[in-house]
């Protein structure tokens, strides 16, 4: 039987420790920090902001949406595709792990600032479940430990925009599997309604979201690219001069 080849990471993390995180091979890994001040701030705007202080999140397309189980099935596909892109490049592609990461802790930072200057809560959820099913029970349960404030803008769908956006560019990425991501982030920005985790207007208000994060990620980055290109002409152009009698 052949074996299954498992390429070897970029990065070395064997020789990762602590006092060597500032070491360019390794100082990625502080952007994973943001993490930390993400629950943080989750927890304060899940459990410090009161329900009567939030705006109640509704337009009319939310009484078009009926509640339908089966989106569950792409709304927590949603953390496997961001833990599994988020490692796949951690291991195999570093730039592209800082670009989602900072495109995610963009989205995090405006989400928050929104969730705590203008709390949001979302009354969409059914008072009974529809069903009797294992997915309806794991919608339950889900509902049980995640409250419905601090909704808008949607973090589902800002993330999953980062998530489509980096794997987009990924030119070593099979077109197959861009085309699986990209079908996926819709799958995942729409059954957000659909299981009545978020209004409408929350999915539309992380689209300008998605897009301030793609501009500051991209745009810097290409500017850095810029410059180095503009180094490399004229690195060129002295040693054509040189070459000339």
């Amino acid at each position: 039987m052949s074996r299954i080849h498992i390429p070897e990471p970029t990065v070395d993390y064997r020789n990762f420790r602590l006092s060597r995180i500032n070491e360019p091979r390794f100082s990625h890994i502080k952007l994973l920090g943001g993490w930390l001040v993400y629950f943080a701030l989750y927890f304060i705007t899940e459990n410090l902001i009161p329900v009567s202080d939030c705006h109640v999140i509704h337009c009319f397309i939310d009484d078009l949406v009926p509640f339908n189980e089966y989106f569950l099935i792409f709304y927590c596909f949603w953390y496997v595709l961001l833990a599994g892109s988020l490692l796949y490049f951690f291991l195999y592609d570093v730039t592209r792990f800082k670009q989602l990461q900072i495109f995610i802790m963009v989205t995090q930072a405006v989400a928050m600032a929104a969730y705590i200057l203008y709390p949001s809560v979302q009354l969409l959820r059914p008072e009974v479940m529809p069903h009797d099913n294992f997915l309806c029970s794991v919608m339950s349960f889900i509902y049980a430990f995640d409250t419905p404030t601090g909704v808008c803008p949607s973090l589902h769908v800002a993330y999953s925009m980062g998530i489509a956006s980096v794997w987009s560019k990924d030119s070593k990425a099979p077109g197959w599997w861009r085309a699986f991501v990209l079908f996926s982030t819709f799958m995942i920005s729409i059954s957000v309604m659909f299981v009545k985790q978020h209004s409408a207007v929350d999915l539309f208000a992380a689209i300008p979201v998605g897009l301030l994060a793609e501009y500051i990620v991209y745009n810097r980055q290409g500017r850095v690219i810029r410059r180095q290109a503009r180094r490399q002409i004229r690195k060129l152009a002295v040693r054509l001069q040189g070459m000339l009698p």
